[in-house]
């Protein structure tokens, strides 16, 4: 059983002959379908189901040469709604199946963000037309979270807003220029960190750690795409499965400057989600790539 089908809506699938019948019944009435072939002259075929808006379960496979659809797995997903990064962007294919991961160094968020590919037949068409390098490329993103939390804002003033916005885009811009290999700027950014911490290790004795860290994102656990965040919620809505009728609250997190979606059921949900509010979990990355026309 996948540990994310609750984040979409299914948290009352409990063996095997139910997940079957869903598994069957997104194959036979999809929301979407996808053929490409592969190197090995294989047809690979996804059946995209919604079971609300943008939200569903995908189901992946082959034809074999008798022409029938041969299931290999399945994956619940969330379709990002707007574009989250322009960096360059690695795929690969995951070894135990026909499946893809990203890899994207983006700056803002300090690691080399590693997701799992939604839109895995439009790359492999691409990559059977030999097109690669693309140029003009967009990465959006989307997470799924099985527990999370509410957290109230941290109080502030515009000013003080302002002041962190110019002092996150001088970060940034230290970061590019360190990754070309300037010295002064990987000197400026190692005192940064040292006066950081030393700030932080003065503060942690009086104050909670969540009014001083405003936002962060790391990596969870041993897999590549799983991450811890907290983010400011910028959208807020709630949607409903329309086979379970369970809900589930659909968010955009802003998370060091970096916006994604992110979707959790309401009954993993601690606290009331609102625009201004945090959100507090681990979750489990998503990526659609956007080809240019």
């Amino acid at each position: 059983m996948h540990k994310f089908l609750r984040a979409v809506g299914f948290s009352n699938i409990k063996n095997r002959k139910e997940m079957t019948q869903l598994i069957v019944s997104s194959v036979q009435h999809p929301t979407s379908r996808n053929y490409a072939s592969s190197k090995d002259n294989e047809i690979i075929a996804e059946f995209m189901k919604d079971y609300s808006e943008g939200m569903g379960l995908a189901v992946c496979g082959e034809f074999d040469e008798e022409d029938k659809f041969v299931y290999e797995y399945y994956y619940p997903y969330l379709i990002p709604s707007r574009v989250s990064t322009e960096e360059d962007i690695s795929v690969e294919r995951h070894a135990a199946q026909h499946s893809y991961a990203g890899i994207c160094n983006e700056n803002r968020i300090g690691v080399s963000l590693v997701f799992y590919l939604l839109n895995m037949i439009s790359y492999m068409k691409y990559e059977n037309e030999d097109h690669f390098p693309i140029r003009g490329t967009t990465l959006s993103l989307s997470a799924l979270s099985i527990k999370g939390q509410i957290l109230m804002p941290i109080a502030k003033t515009e000013e003080e807003k302002q002041v962190a916005k110019k002092k996150t885009n001088y970060r940034n811009r230290l970061i590019n220029n360190a990754r070309k290999g300037d010295e002064s700027a990987i000197e400026s950014l190692t005192l940064d960190d040292m006066d950081l911490y030393t700030t932080l290790s003065r503060k942690i004795r009086k104050q909670d750690v969540y009014s001083l860290v405003d936002t962060y994102f790391m990596p969870y656990g041993v897999e590549c795409d799983h991450y811890s965040v907290l983010g400011e919620i910028t959208e807020v809505r709630k949607t409903v499965n329309s086979l379970t009728q369970e809900t589930v609250h659909i968010m955009r997190i802003n998370c060091n400057d970096l916006e994604f979606d992110l979707c959790i059921n309401e009954a993993d949900l601690l606290g009331e989600p609102a625009v201004g509010r945090r959100f507090k979990g681990n979750i489990w990355m998503q990526g659609y790539i956007n080809f240019p026309k």
